[in-house]
């Protein structure tokens, strides 16, 4: 038996059920803003009730969206070794995504990210243990008008054998992503058959709307059965009332609307209750995404998925801080710790500081250290009658010295966490290695993981194909270097 129970509850089951029964209150005498036609037909065609562009919903249509909640979501990638399911193998942790900037790993200053930075992330992420998902972190500046996601999706799939999510401004934006998958998979019904892209966006602009080209493309989406999701992102104190019951609340009532339509195109269809859900500093507006009020929202909703019995996840761990400081480290740490051991199945903050504004290699490594710590933390204590060691402790006697013994040698791997960031022992040894600070030791971890080649994830006939397909993409090749 193993110990992963989940240590922070805020909610009793009576007090789930309540904001269950509140949210759907809020969807039936406030409805959702649908700027969409489209949705608004699929919603009307559900049983939902439209007000103009405002759909209310009766409770036996979200009863009924709910009981076909799948439990279960699995990222798949081009190496299917690399599949992931959560909640089975989780909690996992994705890198943070869409950042417009990055620190140049050269000059240590903030610039306009390229398709060669992505590149460069993809390969640094398929080789950091920590990561289970490449969320495309960055923007690609260099990209041309027609081509603004296929300059970040080629060089993220050609790089990184991990499942690859992200998203894409437009309807024509996604056909070309789909039809180059199609060409990496062999054929259209290859591609079909095993998606190795997911698709994820943020269609609910709390309060209680939703836009015009992100819903679009979750309709395009679930009917093709393509593997997506969404998240919402209720800010209290700017888009919902200043009490984190209530923008826990809203947000509850956005991610259910969502879910009927999800639900209408494609019932049974995997989704996950994803959120960014946090509060803005009220003493200037800011938005303060590494708020401890982050990790205490994230922990509820986490609570109403295991109610819904869905998987949980959400932008978590991340810092508003410019730079890898204390501040950094405890916004991420604490934040993480927390929505772990509260139940959380997917963290989604990798790589980025300044609230989700800028990616930072060494940033990067050390989100993967946090992440193999917290992952280690969620597993616990392993409950077997041979770990409790009985006979060796009589062996020993008293006052015995275990660590030369053989038992410890060939099981200190399997006990520990050896992390390579963080520095242990005395000081006048760290005093002798130039007494580096861990974003230091993070970026040179980042050079020498960019120093080894790099295996394109697909063939150079399959790399020439997509290169036919689209003339003109990217037309030197994008394979990471080192700083």
């Amino acid at each position: 038996m193993k110990g992963t129970m989940n240590v922070n509850q805020y909610l009793t089951p009576e007090q789930t059920q309540r904001i269950h029964e509140e949210s759907i209150n809020i969807l039936q005498k406030t409805g959702i803003l649908v700027r969409n036609q489209k949705a608004l037909d699929i919603f009307s065609k559900r049983g939902c009730q439209l007000d103009g562009d405002v759909v209310k919903f009766p409770t036996k249509v979200i009863e009924e969206t709910v009981k076909q909640f799948s439990p279960t979501f699995t990222f798949r990638a081009q190496d299917p070794s690399k599949d992931i399911t959560i909640p089975d193998e989780g909690p996992i942790m994705v890198t943070g995504s869409s950042a417009p900037n990055i620190i140049d790993p050269k000059t240590g200053t903030e610039r306009a990210a390229t398709s060669k930075d992505i590149g460069n992330i993809a390969h640094l992420i398929n080789h950091l243990d920590g990561f289970d998902v490449f969320s495309i972190s960055t923007l690609a500046d260099d990209a041309k008008d027609d081509q603004f996601s296929m300059y970040r999706f080629y060089p993220a799939l050609k790089n990184c054998a991990k499942p690859v999510r992200s998203n894409t401004p437009t309807i024509s934006d996604l056909e070309k992503v789909l039809k180059m998958a199609e060409i990496i998979a062999g054929s259209k019904a290859a591609y079909q058959e095993r998606p190795f892209i997911t698709h994820h966006y943020c269609p609910m602009i709390s309060p209680l709307s939703m836009d015009f080209e992100s819903t679009e493309a979750v309709i395009y989406l679930m009917e093709k059965k393509l593997p997506t999701y969404c998240t919402f992102v209720p800010t209290a104190g700017m888009t919902s009332p200043l009490s984190l019951l209530s923008g826990l609340t809203v947000g509850n009532a956005e991610f259910l609307a969502l879910a009927v339509l999800a639900h209408a195109i494609n019932p049974g269809t995997s989704l996950i209750y994803a959120v960014l859900s946090t509060m803005a500093d009220m003493r200037t507006g800011d938005y303060a995404t590494g708020a401890i009020e982050t990790s205490i929202l994230q922990v509820a909703h986490s609570q109403m998925a295991q109610f819904y019995n869905i998987p949980s996840g959400g932008y978590i761990g991340l810092t508003d801080s410019h730079c890898n400081d204390a501040q950094s480290g405890y916004e991420t740490g604490l934040n993480l710790a927390n929505a772990v051991n509260g139940g959380i199945d997917m963290m989604n903050a990798g790589g980025l500081l300044s609230s989700l504004m800028v990616f930072d290699f060494a940033k990067a490594v050390i989100d993967n250290e946090i992440a193999l710590m917290v992952k280690k933390m969620k597993k616990g204590i392993n409950f077997k009658e041979e770990d409790f060691l009985i006979d060796l402790v009589a062996e020993g006697g008293h006052g015995a010295q275990f660590m030369g013994h053989p038992h410890t040698f060939k099981n200190a791997r399997k006990v520990s966490f050896f992390p390579k960031i963080a520095v242990r022992g005395l000081r006048s040894n760290w005093e002798k290695k130039n007494s580096t600070t861990a974003h230091d030791r993070a970026m040179k971890e980042a050079a020498q993981i960019l120093s080894k080649p790099c295996q394109p994830s697909f063939s150079d006939e399959t790399d020439q194909n997509i290169k036919d397909a689209f003339p003109g993409l990217i037309p030197e090749n994008i394979d990471p270097t080192s700083f």
